[in-house]
């Protein structure tokens, strides 16, 4: 009564809309999560197939996800009122002998999965970062102690053992990250700005996303389910129960959630976790070749259906590259039948897997694809990197340097056929300093001399010249400084 009949339909009509729409998300849903399953056709019947709920899942998972508290103390310079003032600053500075070094402790919040019931946490290396004292906190209000057994700043991942904790504790277990199709169903649970323990739900928005800088190694899952701070190191579950990423960032400009979330897959988490638990070194698999990422020009000149893959540039000597009968030009375009979008998938992928076992990579040839064995090895430190801080007083004076090897290239992160010796850390006031030669320059040449190794350095540097012409490469490009 009182209400038109255009209203009146348009009401029924939208009724109508929301049953066939309810009806074709219940097979999906009611077959995850246990419920009475309906075929796309159907009408709900009763109560019980109409109710979608994740609380079974929920109640599954949840136990397993855990708080992380993580204290440091740090030594934070204290003057008093009087330093404090600028005018006095003005001629004492901030390193005044007056001042007195005051502990502070710094306090962090995360969120961590217990990976095996004996005690095994994995959660973000940001989340205890250099702590000196970590508390774990359980769903159930139960507190432990932890131990670092491995933390990896490139994957932001660390895996802790809890101290004096039962061997039965609730645990979930890795799913299959590759298996992901963008619109599965995921969960997330984690300790959002300290408020307890939450749960979101969405979906895989976006897979292999790896131009979001912020690991070393990076091929995230995007997902819409609700990420906000204090979820790092949380559980993002599937609808089997399964954990198949650790939420890791967001996409924010004010620092709350707006539907963009990233976790570490559940495929590097995994060997991250088995390297810790083994008590073997991390080590990546060597690559052994770099090149670039095939666009659609690239792609249309090499006869390529579609871009992707990395286009193979430079072959490091008796590498695995070299002896599986990898060749310039050729494109790597998956690993294990499973595509490679670019180079960063492509050190993701290999990165997932042990030293010492095999990876078949497709490779595109001539217009042939074609399946080559790689073998998985670890990067040689040849020549040993030889660690130098250059003395006296010259523009090269307060430089710590090494030589570049296929090791320690792999640890800094760049690609493994350079050599040379490379500056790893600049000493604050000094000429070098003033020059700007910053971490990641490469010393070429000084004094018309070649610098192939630190030991060339060191005999430079042993007898000083009066002048000195060095040649840098900075940033890919050369730079000359002259000293007189």
């Amino acid at each position: 009564e009182g209400v038109s009949h255009h209203t009146l339909t348009m009401k029924t009509v939208t009724v109508k809309k929301m049953v066939r729409m309810s009806a074709m998300a219940l097979p999906i849903l009611a077959c995850a999560l246990g419920t009475n399953s309906l075929r796309a056709d159907e009408i709900p019947q009763s109560q019980q197939q109409i109710q979608l709920t994740f609380a079974p899942l929920v109640k599954k998972a949840a136990p397993a996800v855990v708080n992380i508290y993580a204290k440091k103390i740090v030594q934070q310079r204290s003057r008093g009122h009087l330093f404090d003032d600028p005018f006095f600053r003005r001629f004492f500075g901030r390193s005044s002998p007056m001042a007195r070094q005051r502990p502070r402790v710094e306090n962090s919040l995360g969120s961590g999965v217990i990976v095996q019931g004996d005690g095994i946490v994995v959660t973000n290396f940001h989340v205890i970062g250099d702590a000196q004292e970590i508390r774990v906190v359980m769903a159930d209000r139960r507190e432990f102690d932890a131990e670092v057994l491995l933390k990896d700043k490139r994957t932001d991942l660390a895996v802790l053992k809890l101290v004096d904790a039962p061997t039965n504790l609730p645990e979930l277990h890795f799913g299959d990250s590759d298996a992901l199709e963008v619109g599965d169903l995921v969960i997330a649970i984690g300790n959002p700005f300290g408020v307890g323990q939450t749960v979101t739900s969405g979906i895989v928005s976006g897979l292999a996303r790896t131009s979001v800088d912020i690991t070393d190694f990076r091929s995230f899952i995007q997902t819409d389910a609700a990420i906000n701070p204090g979820n790092s190191g949380g559980a993002l579950v599937d609808l089997s129960g399964q954990v198949i990423g650790i939420n890791t960032a967001i996409f924010s400009k004010g620092g709350g959630s707006v539907g963009i979330g990233f976790a570490v897959p559940s495929s590097m988490v995994a060997a991250v976790v088995d390297s810790a638990i083994s008590g073997r070194t991390l080590i990546r698999p060597w690559l052994g070749f770099s090149g670039r990422d095939v666009d659609y020009d690239t792609a249309e000149a090499l006869g390529m259906a579609s871009p992707g893959g990395v286009l193979v540039e430079s072959i490091v000597m008796d590498s695995p590259a070299e002896r599986s009968g990898i060749k310039l030009g050729d494109v790597i375009t998956g690993v294990g039948g499973r595509p490679v979008e670019d180079s960063q998938m492509l050190r993701f992928k290999l990165a997932t897997k042990a030293v010492g076992d095999e990876a078949v990579l497709q490779v595109f040839r001539e217009g042939d694809l074609l399946d080559m064995p790689f073998e998985l090895m670890a990067p040689p430190e040849n020549p040993p990197r030889d660690i130098y801080q250059v003395p006296g007083d010259g523009p090269l004076a307060g430089l710590t340097v090494l030589n570049l090897s296929p090791a320690v290239a792999d640890e800094l992160g760049i690609p493994s056929g350079q050599t040379g010796v490379m500056v790893t850390r600049v000493a604050a006031r000094t000429l070098a300093a003033r020059m700007q030669i910053k971490a990641g320059t490469k010393i070429r040449a000084v004094n018309g001399q070649e610098i192939e190794t630190v030991e060339d350095l060191r005999q430079v540097v042993a007898d000083p010249p009066g002048e000195w012409h060095v040649v840098l490469e900075q940033n890919g490009r050369k730079r000359v400084v002259e000293v007189r």
